[in-house]
């Protein structure tokens, strides 16, 4: 083995033996001439391709002038090849210092700033242009917490005490459940209400798994496993009419990374009480259409383009916007990238959240023009892993939130009274689910799954509630979906 992985740095020598025992006498000119030619090497030959430049055994015909000519330059383009790529990698990795360099400097010369100057005089200081460019940059880890706390408010005088006391009965729940884990799911459905069931540990347990699963933080024995399911399950005791819903474990996991236990319960429950949250994970119907038409509106206004496209396609934005709202792009964004939207959200408030959807529309819409349906909605849900935040915050800073001199909260009141005038009466509102093909095919387009491992599942499905007039939410192997049903019924 030691023979083999030396062979190429030691064949040389190994010719050497060869002529000097056997041919030594045939060809008395040829060992001189090629330790010559070594001799005039910049560097001892490293690897096999070096032996372009030797001589051939001497049981071998002679090379050519020529052919040991066309060698030596081959060889030598190989060596100009390698340190031009080895300079250019040199070049590249000193770029990428400098400017993380460049990043440090500027994270700590912004966390002085935001620690001396703007965080002891938050009430006279948060609303100044200058704290709000601040804010747009980026806020520096080490404050960034501190700062989403201070901005969400706590509107609800939650303590940490009160924290402890929700956290006992989660925890004395969760106890008794598993006492009584032996009723099985059709006997504890007669009986419970939706929150009551999607508050269930084992729902709260499947979400955690699939929570920034490549952290590897928050699963099944790593550092926060503990403590993310002890935050959802306090807030499913403290707002029991809400519940778990799926997404939240996406959203109390990106608090608990820059916050305390306590405090990021505290701010959890605050946030979802904001109106847009609350509207979404209540789904309260008419206020997700408000949002959802005040949207278009910004939509057809900086891309018509892209909005006509859509339009074609019958492609409505509850279709990729409810994934976004629900995690606040913790899902979809890379976790840097989310977290400059969070700091953008705390700042500016749920206008945020929908100008980050038309800035990745903005940022694709080459991309989008060129794509159907499936594959439209099946981009948007799993969006690029490499997404940069400059190039998301550029596109961003491009999209205008003024329509018709009305701001957002202008636009999406109007389209809330519109729709209230506009509202069928009940017995007219659709209560039927999809038929199985088609509901298989938009769940295909929206997990990326195959249809024949989706359909078998519809048609036999363990929990299906409909919801008036727009969604039905159903259960395909403990997986909750909500599904937009308007279109197929």
């Amino acid at each position: 083995m030691k023979t083999v992985f030396s062979f190429s740095s030691s064949s040389s020598s190994l010719q050497e033996e060869q002529v000097k025992g056997s041919d030594a006498a045939a060809c008395p000119q040829q060992r001189p001439l090629s330790a010559g030619r070594r001799k005039n090497l910049e560097f001892e030959p490293l690897s096999t391709t070096a032996l372009i430049l030797e001589d051939r055994p001497a049981n071998l015909p002679a090379k050519s002038q020529e052919e040991t000519q066309r060698h030596k330059l081959e060889y030598e383009e190989m060596v100009a090849g390698a340190k031009r790529r080895e300079l250019k990698e040199a070049q590249k990795k000193k770029r990428q210092m400098k400017e993380r360099l460049r990043q440090e400097e500027s994270i700590s010369h912004a966390m002085v700033i935001w620690n001396n100057d703007i965080l002891p005089h938050w009430d006279t200081m948060k609303g100044t242009r200058r704290v709000r460019e601040l804010w747009w940059q980026g806020l520096p880890p080490s404050v960034r917490g501190r700062v989403w706390s201070l901005a969400i408010g706590n509107e609800l005088n939650i303590t940490p005490e009160l924290y402890e006391i929700f956290l006992s009965r989660a925890k004395e729940k969760w106890r008794s459940y598993s006492e009584t884990s032996s009723v099985n799911d059709s006997e504890s459905d007669c009986g419970a209400s939706l929150a009551d069931r999607e508050s269930s540990l084992d729902l709260i347990k499947l979400d955690i798994s699939r929570t920034f699963p490549s952290l590897f933080i928050f699963q099944k024995g790593g550092p926060y496993h503990d403590l993310l399911h002890s935050v959802l399950g306090a807030y499913t005791c403290y707002r029991p009419d809400i519940g778990y819903v799926q997404g939240m474990s996406f959203i109390a996991a990106v608090l608990i990374l820059n916050l305390e236990e306590a405090e990021a319960f505290i701010t959890f429950a605050n946030l979802l009480n904001k109106p847009c949250q609350m509207a979404f994970f209540r789904v309260d119907h008419e206020l997700m259409l408000k949002y959802f038409a005040a949207f278009e509106v910004f939509f057809e206004e900086n891309l018509p383009r892209l909005f006509s496209h859509f339009q074609t396609n019958s492609l409505t934005p509850d279709l990729y916007l409810i994934d976004w709202i629900f995690t606040l792009y913790s899902k979809s964004l890379p976790l840097d990238v989310a977290c400059r939207v969070w700091d953008v959200f705390c700042r500016d408030g749920e206008e945020s959240l929908f100008r980050t959807g038309l800035g990745i529309l903005r940022l694709y819409e080459d991309v989008l023009l060129q794509m159907d349906f499936i594959h439209i909605a099946q981009f948007l849900t799993r969006l690029p892993e490499d997404l940069p935040a400059h190039t998301l915050f550029t596109a961003m800073a491009s999209t205008h939130m003024v329509s018709r001199n009305r701001r957002w909260a202008q636009v999406s009141g109007r389209a809330e009274r519109r729709l209230t005038a506009a509202s069928p009466p009940p017995h007219r509102r659709p209560t039927a689910a999809p038929p199985p093909r088609l509901l298989a095919a938009f769940i295909c387009s929206v997990t990326g799954l195959r249809i024949y491992k989706v359909r078998d599942e519809i048609s036999a499905l363990q929990k299906v509630k409909i919801l008036p007039r727009l969604f039905v939410l159903f259960q395909v192997k403990n997986v909750l979906f909500l599904v937009k049903i308007s279109h197929y019924t």
